[in-house]
């Protein structure tokens, strides 16, 4: 009697799986990589990994493209699939299977030298095959040993690979997928924990550096969780204010009290912490630089690109569908977070010596820009300025993430004789002379970051720039021409030294595996052609700048 009267009450909530079919082809290729690792042998493991992966991405960004102009609802309101949702979906499944090429990325280079391994007078070739070339697997071959064991060494002479990567990056982009497309809290939380546990872990697996990777996956999961109790806590806030946490329930319960709002302020407030902690904006930037400096690099582009589309559509919807009532509110307070994110991010970058902490504090600069669309959005509802700022944004999402994954493989090829990652700027000296078409790459994507013309960088900013100056907060755009300019200083400084600057005598060398020269050419070639050619990505951001309830 008691299960019939539940029923009763509580209808059975609409799956329509086609509309669901990108997060379930995404997850179910996940759910398939745990069973190869659990049944199939070792040898087999990496090429299906590849072939599933980069399959289900493919099968899943059809059926994204399948879906273009569906607004809808399903789960019992839990999803929304709109515009918005499509948008960011198809974006993050392209960076999603650049992103895959370069953690499949097994290729080998002639050895360089031999390997420094725990100080000097300790060396070893552990890194480098029997025949004598140098392994460019980024990943640890065995996770659970400890740094520099005997485990450790007998796994990479061995030849193991952790193929275990490939199950986690694939759960990652399925919380990925879900995050941006939630429509109500507790769906969010549960896509926000999906998508950040795989990456926890893959930030502790690099191959070198073990000892900075499993410090920075400690600092990440440590202060991932710290700020996933602040959007647990704003969830209840909200709950215990509206009794619901549907958006739409929320967005009515403030349109029936307007005057009543404390608990609600209090509440978004709570939830802007988790959600701006993904984004990496100030003041919850600080794990940025450490953990994307200590990650296998594959998986820090994996990480600028992915989480940071995913959590500005997230903060997105919760703005313009949950809290529309109060932005009065939360405006002013993007507003500032957009300027201290903005300021804080160029400004750390001109002090940074490392090439990864220097695109770490650009990402944090470009998400203040990213903000100051956000900030641009007004009062005028469905109409007028409503729309602009979520077009301006999408455009932004995906250029700069398509952009940041191909600046991030370019750090991959720049190696030390020793074979690790040559991360120190110095090391950088002249790299133009050896290898004139990588520097001249990495040249075009630290162009676009600083907004040069004829790259998607310019078209971004100057659309976000856009979006806030017609949105009433002119004083966003100013202070984003200034840190533009500032780190254009930073950006061309890495440029002269790469051209202008003679190499020293130990120099970084070049390798050129096949794979990551091959993200590096179609990521360079869409920064061209959006700085080029942006109307169609443009029109298609502004198209889909809709959302459902």
């Amino acid at each position: 009697m008691t299960s019939q009267l539940l029923a009763a009450a509580i209808p059975a909530p609409s799956i329509r799986y086609r509309d669901l079919s990108p997060m379930l082809i995404v997850f179910g290729v996940a759910v398939a990589g745990v069973l190869v690792e659990a049944f199939l042998p070792r040898s087999w493991r990496y090429p299906l990994h590849l072939v599933l992966g980069l399959a289900g991405l493919a099968v899943a960004f059809g059926a994204v493209v399948g879906l273009a102009g569906t607004r809808t609802t399903v789960m019992a309101d839990a999803v929304a699939i709109d515009g918005v949702t499509l948008f960011l979906q198809g974006t993050i499944l392209v960076v999603a299977a650049l992103s895959l090429l370069l953690i499949a990325e097994r290729g080998v280079a002639p050895a360089l030298a031999r390997v420094r391994r725990d100080g000097p007078g300790a060396w070893s070739r552990a890194a480098a095959t029997p025949g004598g070339a140098l392994v460019l697997d980024g990943f640890t071959p065995q996770a659970a040993a400890v740094p520099g064991s005997s485990d450790e060494l007998a796994a990479e002479r061995a030849g193991f690979a952790t193929t275990e990567v490939f199950p986690l990056a694939m759960f990652a982009v399925g919380g990925l997928l879900l995050f941006p497309a939630s429509n109500d809290l507790l769906t969010m939380f549960v896509a926000l924990e999906v998508l950040s546990l795989p990456l926890y872990l893959m930030c502790g697996l690099a191959r070198r550096q073990r000892l900075q990777s499993q410090e920075s996956a400690l600092k990440y999961f440590l202060l991932g969780a710290f700020s996933s109790a602040f959007f647990l806590y704003g969830m209840a806030l909200l709950y215990g204010y509206a009794g619901t946490v549907r958006f739409a329930g929320i967005a009515d319960a403030l349109a029936r009290d307007p005057n009543s709002k404390t608990l609600a302020v209090l509440g978004v407030a709570m939830l802007a912490v988790g959600l701006l902690f993904k984004i990496g904006a100030v003041p919850f930037q600080a794990w940025v630089p450490d953990v994307y400096q200590g990650a296998p690099t594959s998986i820090t582009g994996f990480m600028a690109a992915g989480t940071k589309i995913a959590a500005v559509g997230a903060l997105l919807r919760v703005l313009q569908i949950a809290v529309p009532g109060l932005r009065d509110d939360w405006r002013p307070i993007v507003a500032a977070v957009s300027i201290a994110t903005m300021a804080v991010g160029a400004i750390m970058a001109v002090t940074q010596t490392d090439v990864k902490r220097m695109l770490a504090y650009s990402s944090v600069a470009h998400a203040g820009f990213i903000l100051t669309a956000l900030a641009g959005i007004d009062n005028d509802g469905a109409g007028g300025t409503f729309s602009r700022p979520a077009s301006a944004a999408l455009f932004y999402l995906a250029a700069y993430g398509v952009s940041t994954v191909g600046a991030f493989a370019v750090v991959t090829l720049v190696r030390e004789r020793g074979g690790e990652e040559a991360t120190a700027l110095s090391a950088w000296a002249g790299l133009g002379r050896r290898s004139p078409w990588l520097a001249t790459t990495f040249a075009l994507f630290l162009l676009s970051f600083a907004g040069i013309p004829l790259t998607s960088g310019f078209v971004s900013k100057f659309a976000v720039f856009s979006a806030a100056s017609a949105g009433g907060v002119p004083a966003l755009v100013i202070v984003g021409v200034i840190c533009s300019a500032i780190a254009a200083f930073f950006y061309i400084r890495v440029i002269v030294l790469m051209f202008f600057t003679d190499p020293p005598a130990d120099a970084a060398v070049v390798v050129t595996p096949v794979v990551s020269t091959l993200v590096i050419a179609v990521t360079a070639l869409a920064t061209l052609v959006l700085g080029i050619v942006p109307q169609p990505l443009l029109d298609l951001a502004d198209k889909s700048a809709v959302f459902v309830r």
